[in-house]
């Protein structure tokens, strides 16, 4: 089971099990497998920017 990660900023949720395809991340990644340079897909927020959630 992989973790998911909020956004400080903005609270968006990064879901491994969605990836982010808007910004060509294929579902099934984990959030540290995440390119150095991807930003929150809502505000912009750099990857420094997001905290670990309880595992569900």
């Amino acid at each position: 089971m992989k973790k998911r990660y909020r956004c400080l900023a903005c609270s968006h949720v990064y879901d491994p099990e969605e990836g982010d395809p808007a910004s060509g991340i294929p579902p099934g990644t984990a959030f540290e497998d995440l390119p150095a340079d991807w930003i929150c897909p809502d505000c912009g927020a750099t990857k420094a920017d997001f905290e670990p959630l309880e595992e569900w």
